[in-house]
């Protein structure tokens, strides 16, 4: 455990990394920077805030009522869904006391979800009314489950990047994203840059299901070369990387910013929150912030 963040709180550290998230600047995503037409900054922000109290509650009750909470605490600040990839990740990490050892804990959170927990989490998808959702045979949203919550995010693990996280225990986050983060972090790369590289090097090793969701298998794949494109050139070491990033970025934010890899910026989130609670990020940050523009 971290020492330095021993008066935090799990809903904290969950505060925490969805600031460090909204804040970095990810290519085709929200920053403090860039704003979509109905999505702001701020709104990140406030999501970010919301969600700490029931975060911090996520030990002592249903995994199914933490993130229902988290969701209508969401709902009461933002307009719009800004954070329920976040909230489905970071609800079962929080529900791990501080002084259990966080992987092993989260599978015992995941194996212990019920049927009861998933309807609770079919009304928080609901009440955010995530886009692009479309419908299923077995365990729509819209209708009861009659599963576990595990067993229904099973079910759409093959099509859901965040769905897929509980069926095999957060693979992606444990053994991609979060060893990318902590490899440029001990380089000695800004903080910024640590989460844009980790952020780049799993958007071109996965498709992106938001971007598969909202435009089609093809249009992830090209995203996904695109991004091997900007590691190819050199980022973050060169200016044809970094020229290449910003290039990606504009081409992201085209067609109404309907191809912003969402998904991938969830489980950033979630690798952050991990990176946060085992001290590889420290506060108070004794490491640079900003990547160079």
């Amino acid at each position: 455990m971290n020492e330095h963040l021993d008066p935090f709180t799990p809903g904290q550290l969950a505060q925490l990394a969805c600031v460090l998230e909204a804040t970095a600047r990810k290519p085709g995503n929200v920053h403090r920077y860039r704003d979509f037409a109905e999505t702001t900054y701020l709104d990140f922000l406030l999501s970010a805030l919301a969600i700490s109290a029931s975060l911090d509650r996520a030990s002592e009750q249903s995994l199914g009522r933490t993130i229902l909470d988290s969701v209508a605490a969401t709902r009461r600040l933002v307009g719009t869904n800004t954070n329920l990839g976040m909230i489905l990740l970071l609800a079962p990490l929080a529900s791990v006391p501080i002084g259990e050892e966080l992987r092993p804990g989260l599978a015992r959170v995941l194996d212990s979800s019920t049927t009861a927990d998933a309807k609770l989490v079919y009304q928080a998808i609901r009440l955010a009314k995530p886009g692009g959702l479309g419908q299923v045979a077995d365990q729509d949203i819209d209708a009861e489950p009659t599963v576990t919550l595990r067993a229904a995010m099973s079910l759409a693990a093959d099509r859901d990047l965040i769905a897929r996280q509980y069926d095999n225990g957060y693979h992606e986050i444990f053994d991609q994203i979060y060893p990318s983060l902590k490899q440029s972090i001990e380089a000695g790369f800004p903080l910024e840059t640590a989460i844009l590289t980790a952020f780049i090097q799993f958007l071109a090793a996965d498709l992106d299901t938001l971007i598969v969701r909202k435009r089609g298998v093809e249009m992830a794949r090209e995203a996904s070369s695109k991004a091997s494109e900007v590691l190819e050139r050199g980022w973050p070491d060169t200016l044809a990387g970094i020229d290449a990033f910003v290039q990606f970025d504009e081409w992201l934010r085209a067609d109404g910013n309907a191809r912003n890899p969402g998904a991938t910026a969830d489980l950033t989130t979630a690798a952050l929150f991990v990176a946060l609670r085992d001290g590889t990020i420290k506060f108070p940050m004794d490491q640079v912030w900003s990547h160079p523009s």
